[in-house]
């Protein structure tokens, strides 16, 4: 009975070990598909709204750059929506998709998603707007444009006059642009902000909230619209009231649409501040590549200069 039961013994504690062995294993294997993909064979781009043309200019470049380097490219359009995008990154996850380009719509609200990718091995690249957990931002000095478009509303203003700031959606490279317009008017005390409302970023809603603050400030001069829909809809909005000769009108994106403006003679817009999207998508997909060669540059935020396109150098403007 004694050898019996010590050969039970022995037996359990070789099952115990050869469990161990294979948990540990296992945990080996996981990890190894959870690693960082040694080459870019798949990219998801992620926008906020594919209604406006500066995520458009994304998709763009998108489909350039994976043909580029032989990857499938899948576009997702949140529609400024979080559970849109947290669910993209959960079809992403299921695809096994390399690299993840995406503008978030909620820089903290989109975090715990990006950490599941990025546990999942997946590179994950924020543009446009920051993006809480990812391993990259790249985006437009977002306070520099704002500065430049209000600074030169302010000074085509001969330094004094009212204003109405066509603000937007709460993210960071929106506020951003409102911080740097604001700071801008320090220096023109003669400038006052006598309205300031939210649009949804699109030129409808532009349009409609600036309909709204002309109705109850008669005495205005100069608008600002943090991007250009919103500006472009601003300056429909002062079009339909018949007050183009009084109001000027200045926004931030250096989109097409905004180019095709300022070259309309009688448009009250007369300014834009440039982003430039193509650029962010060139410098995301960069980025995946070299960390997929376990050259991860030490820079993870990269903020790209903006210049003010006027009616007076529109026709010198690249573009998109």
């Amino acid at each position: 009975m004694k050898i019996k039961n010590k050969l039970t013994v022995a037996c359990a504690a070789l099952l115990a070990a050869t469990m161990l062995l294979a948990g540990c294993d296992n945990g080996d294997e996981d990890k190894t598909a959870n690693s960082t993909p040694k080459e870019i064979k798949s990219i998801g781009l992620m926008v906020q709204d594919m209604s406006n043309p500066f995520f458009s200019s994304m998709q763009k470049e998108a489909k350039i750059q994976a043909k580029k380097i032989g990857a499938k490219l899948n576009v997702q359009d949140a529609q400024l929506d979080l559970a849109n995008q947290d669910n993209q990154i959960s079809a992403f996850i299921e695809q096994k998709v390399d690299l993840i380009i995406v503008s978030a719509v909620d820089e903290s609200g989109l975090k715990p998603a990006i950490e599941r990718a990025r546990n999942a091995g997946i590179i994950v690249v924020a543009v446009d707007t920051p993006a809480k957990g990812a391993d990259a931002i790249i985006t437009t000095n977002g306070v520099q444009a704002g500065n430049l478009s209000c600074t030169y509303l302010s000074e085509k203003l001969g330094g004094k006059g009212n204003i109405l700031i066509v603000d937007g959606t709460p993210i960071q490279t929106i506020t951003d642009r409102i911080k740097g317009c604001k700071t801008a008017l320090k220096k023109y005390p003669g400038v006052k902000v006598v309205g300031q409302q939210a649009s949804k970023n699109d030129r409808a809603t532009g349009l409609s909230v600036t309909t709204d603050m002309l109705t109850a400030n008669k005495d205005v001069q100069g608008i600002f619209g943090m991007n250009d829909p919103s500006a472009l809809g601003a300056s429909l909005a002062v079009e339909q009231a018949g007050r183009q000769k009084q109001i000027i009108v200045t926004g931030v994106d250096g989109s097409p649409q905004a180019e095709d403006e300022l070259k309309r003679s009688g448009s009250s817009f007369i300014g834009t501040a440039t982003q430039n999207p193509a650029e962010m998508v060139r410098q995301a997909v960069k980025f995946g590549q070299d960390t997929a060669k376990g050259k991860k540059p030490k820079k993870t935020t990269i903020l790209i200069p903006s210049k003010m396109v006027t009616r007076d150098n529109v026709s010198e403007y690249k573009g998109w």
